[in-house]
């Protein structure tokens, strides 16, 4: 538990540091978050796949060019032009497996790209929200954070307190609907009290934000919880002691950031 705590403590630090510290440092820091979240997903699949063998190299390499290619359109002069500079890794995606020796090679291909879609992509459209005004303000990824957080939060005590009724039993026994409800709860407060004080929405804005995070928060938890049921491990990974990996993390991102960004851009 002391391990833990204090791997969280720090890890928010850094996190939010990475934030306050400017553009550039968003951009690495979340770049790097990425491309370590897409390496646990290729691990996953490939340690405990008995027909699967992802070129974890080649996807890496994907990956990467795909979110430094949108670093390069936010933070240069560049076109979105330089997302084409993607296009020759994800050629090189199915060349490769004509000369590697495995026995499935369209579901090394398959497993490639989904872990593009499921480890990248929530990452890039997080990053978005930081340019989503047309220059770099923290204070969307940041609220982003808190909500999900305070959402978290919520639905740990609540359920502990209150929890009766089963969530989603055959992918999380712990999760409640009494600690989904108190995770809303604690994340809608947190949403008006950033209303207060970060000036980009309103506050009904926020507060649908808010709702996007923890309804597909809970879902993305699930959807991780369902990844590591399906190969029974117990953590995406170990980077970080007493938290696993990087998915374990943020898989409350995962499939809220897309949405929300989404919504973000329709209300102007």
């Amino acid at each position: 538990m002391k391990t833990r705590a204090i791997t969280g403590v720090v890890f928010v630090i850094v996190l939010v540091a990475s934030l306050l510290l400017g553009p550039w440092m968003f951009s690495i820091f979340f770049a790097l978050i990425a491309l370590f979240s897409l390496n646990e997903f290729y691990g996953i699949i490939n340690d405990n796949s008995e027909n699967v063998s992802v070129n974890r190299v080649v996807g890496l390499l994907l990956g990467a060019a795909l979110f430094g290619g949108l670093v390069l359109y936010q933070m240069t002069v560049t076109s979105i032009s330089a997302l084409l500079f993607s296009i020759p890794f994800m050629t090189l995606v199915f060349w490769t497996e004509l000369f590697r020796k495995t026995g499935n090679p369209f579901g090394n291909i398959a497993f490639s790209f989904l872990g593009i879609i499921y480890a990248v992509v929530p990452f890039a459209f997080f990053y978005l929200l930081g340019f989503i005004d047309g220059s770099y303000n923290y204070q969307y990824p940041l609220g982003f954070l808190i909500m999900l957080w305070a959402s978290d939060t919520g639905a740990y005590l609540a359920g502990r307190t209150f929890g009766k009724t089963k969530l989603f039993e055959r992918h999380s026994p712990k999760k409640t609907w009494e600690g989904s409800i108190g995770g809303l709860v604690i994340s809608l407060l947190a949403a008006f009290i950033l209303s207060r004080y970060f000036v980009g929405l309103e506050t009904w804005q926020w507060m649908v934000v808010s709702a996007i995070i923890v309804v597909f928060g809970t879902y993305g938890d699930l959807t991780e919880s369902m990844l590591k049921r399906s190969y029974n491990i117990k953590d995406s990974g170990n980077i970080l002691p007493g938290h696993g990996g990087f998915l374990d993390r943020f898989d409350g991102l995962l499939l809220s950031a897309p949405l929300v960004y989404l919504f973000l851009v329709w209300v102007g």
